[in-house]
């Protein structure tokens, strides 16, 4: 769906709610031409108990990390950020949403060096279903390694979400899409896995062990990551970060995506090797039900993780 095709009214920007299509930069705002923002992905869920952002600190903490990474001086708190985006959320008349906060240079001068132009902050909100698609959830996607490999924390820092950076994930994910696959996997540059152009990866084995590449893997250490791990040792599941080979994903059990946008979605093949018997397998499924539980606000001690309107 476009987002023109939307029923949202406001976006927040620099302190006020404007009406959606007055949200408009310079053309030669300096983020237009270097990338020079940084960015967050978050989501408010529809819970029993009424709207709710999953992890909403923790997002806006990173957005506050990457902003230092980059060495951007916000203008608002994170306490600020986070009382905007609930505002603009009761403001829109949303139940549940994907959210986008972005900090960034705006219009003042062109050149490599940003000094000078001004730090802008925005934050928009839109109704997002599942990222990969509503069948996705249970039947799983089908993935291809990429010829691009993910850049490596030496280049451009993997820990930040900086608005140029996924350039990287964009050149990705066109290029399993134009090969007829739902998504791409990226190796790092030694040649090991390291993630999804969005998403993190997780493998398990015939033992029901669970591994995901780490942080030295060029991957961004992902909130749903993070949140994955912990209610997976919850149940019971020995869970492992270690380096991983491209060979060791088509012998897997089970492969599947956190993110974000993807939550958890299981990958059904790569390079055309079905994973385990095709679709979504039996851990992946115990992960990824707890882990809509606990968004749907049903799990009583995940409550902190949820940040109500």
């Amino acid at each position: 769906m476009s987002l023109d095709e939307l029923d949202v009214d406001k976006i927040w920007m620099d302190g006020e709610l404007v009406d959606w299509d007055d949200a408009q930069i310079h053309v030669l705002s300096h983020v237009v031409h270097y990338g020079s923002g940084v960015f967050e992905g978050v989501r408010c869920y529809d819970t029993v108990d009424g709207p709710a952002v999953f992890r909403h600190r923790d997002h806006t903490e990173r957005l506050a990390n990457s902003a230092k990474t980059m060495g951007i001086e916000m203008e608002y708190s994170v306490d600020e950020i986070m009382e905007a985006t609930r505002e603009l959320i009761r403001e829109n008349d949303l139940e549940s949403c994907y959210i986008r906060p972005i900090v960034y240079y705006g219009y003042d001068k062109l050149g490599l060096n940003p000094e000078g132009c001004p730090v802008r902050t925005a934050i928009a909100v839109w109704p997002w279903g599942a990222y990969l698609g509503e069948e996705a959830i249970t039947e799983g996607v089908d993935t291809m390694v990429s010829s691009w490999r993910k850049h490596h924390s030496s280049q451009i820092p993997t820990t930040a979400k900086i608005t140029g950076a996924y350039v990287n994930s964009i050149m990705a994910s066109l290029e399993a899409k134009g090969n007829g696959y739902t998504e791409a996997i990226l190796l790092d540059k030694d040649g090991s896995v390291s993630e999804g152009p969005g998403e993190n990866i997780f493998l398990v084995d015939d033992d029901d062990t669970i591994y995901t590449t780490p942080i030295d893997s060029s991957i961004l250490d992902g909130v749903t990551r993070r949140s994955a791990i912990a209610i997976a040792e919850d149940l019971g599941y020995d869970v492992v970060e270690k380096r991983i080979s491209r060979s060791e994903l088509y012998t897997a059990d089970e492969l599947f995506f956190t993110g974000t946008a993807a939550e958890v979605t299981p990958i059904r093949s790569v390079d055309d090797r079905v994973i385990g018997d095709g679709g979504r397998g039996p851990v992946t499924e115990d992960v990824q039900q707890t882990f809509f539980e606990v968004v749907n606000g049903e799990r009583e001690e995940y409550h902190h993780w949820l940040d109500y309107l």
